[in-house]
């Protein structure tokens, strides 16, 4: 939908739009949002409004902190939710006062991703995420507790699912909001939901799935539930993923089809997919940031942990869906929740364009279980695992290239000081286990 400013003002007019919520996304991924009166929004949409990039995680040092918020067009919306003094909403890209875009602005990496596809001869990126989530129910205060809204498994229905009216309504205020819901179900894990929306350019993908965990949160308070996007809340239950689902495009062909080969892919598709797989290790810290990320991509809880690919399973970190034609794509399963969705697709891109750029080979494809297979069985293969922590990731990152390039040297500095220090928290804290462990023996 593409919106003027002059649209933009008549619509807040004729729906007695009182506030606009001018949205970003700092470098933990974390939604943030300077809120302003109507009286402002012209402003703003020429590009006028100021804000203190010192006091956002990961932006600038306190004496460069003035920092304009340009907001894109075709992201207003109003939110549905808010029925008085009605809220709307505009993301917006981060620029310095010289009118250049902020180097460490995860859309304006992810555009720089885009540009360098472009050069490439690819016009788009199209990504469709599948992000997970659990249902907890909350206290008399309001806060989260570990007792999930049901016990229902994979594809439950009420009354065993307790979250379905949540759900339900999640995706009707979604569709308000221009989301074409795909599909909505309960997850494997009791608790667990799973809605998907159909695919989009990487950016309005990435728009999109900040949008998501938005509406999900604030429908879910509704409930009295609380929404996590953690990746690994539970032990013993399967965690939450965010699969992303790829592909690229030259004009209206999708360049990873090819109706000659045997299983439908294109020599591009090949070739990105070698890239994603040789850089895999390189990108986790990005696709898998936090300590957490990690109890997740364990065997056993169908979590993508070996770094390979295949067209009929579904235990490597590569699979490839049915579908041929326009909707050829590769899936991306590790990728979880708790990632930065504008930062994580452009390391995936880069690290697939490296791929295409150099022509890389492609592994065989790995049919067989790899859960089952040994560990002498997964070396002899060549099926490498994806880092085991946080540190390990952090350190994988470091030694990439292609991934540090695709971040910049400011987003990159940032990024790992800022997780070098949530792991030192992490690996120097004394934990229940331990105390359950040890206390008494010793």
């Amino acid at each position: 939908m593409g919106y003027t400013k002059d649209d933009i003002m008549r619509i807040a007019k004729e729906e007695n739009v009182r506030f606009i919520r001018l949205q970003f996304t700092d470098l933990m991924g974390i939604i943030k949002n300077v809120e302003i009166p109507v009286s402002q929004l012209e402003k703003a949409l020429d590009n006028k409004m100021m804000f203190d990039g010192s006091s956002i995680e990961g932006y600038v040092r306190i004496e460069e902190s003035d920092m304009y918020l340009y907001p894109d067009l075709d992201t207003w919306v109003i939110f549905p939710w808010v029925t008085e003094d009605r809220v709307a909403r505009l993301i917006c890209d981060i620029y310095m006062p010289d009118g250049t875009p902020f180097a460490g602005d995860p859309r304006g990496i992810l555009k720089r991703a885009l540009r360098d596809a472009q050069e490439l001869g690819f016009t788009a990126m199209n990504v469709g995420p599948e992000p997970e989530f659990f249902l907890f129910k909350t206290d008399e205060k309001g806060n989260p507790t570990l007792e999930t809204n049901d016990q229902g498994g994979y594809f439950d229905l009420a009354p065993t699912d307790l979250g379905e009216n949540c759900r339900r309504e999640i995706v009707l205020v979604l569709e308000k909001m221009g989301f074409e819901i795909e599909a909505s179900h309960h997850e494997v894990a009791p608790g667990q939901h799973e809605i998907d929306f159909k695919y989009s350019d990487a950016i309005h993908a990435a728009d999109q799935i900040q949008t998501f965990k938005l509406v999900v949160k604030t429908i879910a308070r509704k409930y009295n539930l609380h929404a996590s996007f953690m990746p690994k809340p539970l032990f013993g239950m399967n965690g939450s993923g965010m699969h992303c689902h790829q592909s690229l495009f030259q004009g209206d062909t999708n360049a990873f089809y090819d109706e000659s080969d045997r299983l439908g892919l294109s020599a591009t598709a090949r070739h990105y997919m070698a890239g994603v797989l040789r850089h895999a290790r390189g990108f986790a810290a990005i696709t898998n940031p936090t300590v957490n990320s990690y109890k997740r991509l364990v065997p056993g809880y169908e979590a993508p942990v070996y770094v390979a690919w295949s067209a009929s399973n579904r235990s490597p970190m590569i699979r490839i869906p049915a579908s041929r034609g326009l909707s050829t794509r590769v899936e991306v399963r590790n990728p979880d929740p708790a990632a930065n969705p504008y930062l994580a697709m452009a390391v995936m891109l880069a690290a697939g364009l490296d791929g295409i750029r150099n022509k890389l080979s492609l592994p065989a494809p790995v049919d067989r279980n790899i859960y089952v297979m040994s560990e002498d069985e997964r070396e002899s293969a060549g099926i490498p695992s994806l880092p085991e922590n946080l540190k390990e990731a952090l350190d994988e990152l470091l030694g990439n290239e292609v991934v540090c390039d695709a971040l910049g040297d400011h987003a990159l500095a940032h990024f790992v000081e800022l997780k070098e220090i949530e792991w030192d928290m992490y690996r120097t804290q004394v934990h229940q286990w331990e105390r359950d462990q040890y206390l008494a023996l010793y």
